[in-house]
Formats: C-alpha cells, sequence, structure tokens
C-alpha cells in the first residue's frame, strides 16, 4: 500500500484581494476619510428630506377673512393685487390664485374674486 501525503502551503494570493482585503478591519487613513465623506452625505440628505417633508421655509399664511370684488374691465391680476396689496405684490397675486382656485395668471372682467385680508 502507497501513502500519498499532500503538503500544502497557504500563500497570500494577490488575486482575489477585494473585499476582505484587510480582515482584521482596521482601515487607513484613506478608508476613514471615505467612511466619514459618506457617513456625512448620507446625514446631509436624510435631513434635506426631512426638512422637505416637514415643510420646512414655507411661508404660506392662510387669511382669516376674504373681501370680494368684482374685476374692472381692463384689470390684471397683478392690478387687482396691487390695489389691496400691503407689502409683496406678488406674494398678495399668489394668494388671491390660491383663495380663488385659479390655475393661470388670466381674469376676465366681471369676474368675482375673493381678496384676502391680513
Amino acid at each position: 500500500m502507497s501513502a500519498v501525503t499532500f503538503n500544502s502551503v497557504a500563500l497570500k494570493s494577490s488575486v482575489n484581494q477585494g473585499f476582505l482585503a484587510n480582515p482584521s478591519g482596521a482601515l487607513n487613513r484613506r478608508g476613514r476619510l471615505a467612511r466619514t465623506l459618506v457617513v456625512a452625505s448620507l446625514a446631509v440628505v436624510l435631513m434635506a428630506g426631512f426638512a422637505a417633508r416637514s415643510g420646512a421655509g414655507d411661508q404660506i399664511t392662510h387669511a382669516s377673512s376674504y373681501v370680494t370684488v368684482v374685476v374692472p374691465g381692463g384689470a390684471t391680476l397683478w392690478t387687482v393685487a396691487s390695489a389691496y396689496s400691503t407689502g409683496d405684490t406678488q406674494a398678495m397675486v399668489e394668494s388671491i390664485r390660491e383663495a380663488n382656485n385659479l390655475s393661470s395668471y388670466d381674469i376676465v372682467a366681471g369676474a368675482r374674486l375673493r381678496i384676502p385680508t391680513q
């Protein structure tokens, strides 16, 4: 009977050193920097998502009462808004559009508009 003996020597191969290149888990300086940048960018994305979801930055105020006016001939939404605005005319235009469910900036003479008062 013959006996066969195999002597295997574990060689470090450079072929498969992708994910498990450093099995001890210790990161070098570049690895720690990359990990920090990934975590920081994920934190920024999450905070931006929560801020957008919560409506942070919205400055829409709802009026407590309205005045109803009839649009005169030749008037535009801007001229009506500037007549009743106490400050920002563009904000008043948007408030009038929201209060009257207008899909565009066009209005017709004789239309009744609700003008928000503050």
